[in-house]
């Protein structure tokens, strides 16, 4: 067993607005952490810079092999234009550790733009990325 962590030992699953969206096979996860930088300069001393906490930023891509994030965003988009609703929701990962344990996280606030629907080609996989934003991650215990 690898003491380092390798893509293969990660899991999503999507909350939104309320419902578990099917994410068949997720591709790639990426995270990061956003911060605001706050800096001070003082006329009798040298400056002060610190960073605060600003959300986190990711995406994740999908092999399509349903419907569900094409589905997910038409009823978002109709929401929207019909009622002005904007729906969000909340992203879990889990990460299989080299001792054993699992890491949980979860990505609280969401919002998420469908950047690539899928390019449709002879004889490829259709992959779908979702770039998000998350007002705060937690860790679940």
């Amino acid at each position: 067993m690898s003491t380092y962590t390798i893509g293969r030992q990660g899991s999503l699953i999507l909350i939104w607005n309320g419902s578990r969206v099917d994410l068949q096979d997720v591709t790639n996860f990426r995270v990061s952490q956003e911060t605001r930088i706050q800096r001070t300069s003082p006329l009798n001393k040298p400056p002060v810079e610190f960073s605060t906490p600003a959300g986190w930023r990711g995406s994740f891509s999908i092999d399509r092999g349903n419907s569900a994030l094409d589905d997910l965003f038409n009823a978002d988009e109709l929401a929207f234009w019909n009622n002005n609703t904007i729906p969000s929701g909340t992203l879990y990962t889990y990460i299989d550790e080299a001792d054993g344990s699992i890491s949980k996280y979860e990505y609280i606030g969401l919002s998420m733009t469908f950047s690539n629907a899928g390019s449709f080609q002879s004889e490829n996989i259709v992959t779908q990325t979702v770039n998000f934003f998350a007002s705060q991650r937690r860790s679940l215990t």
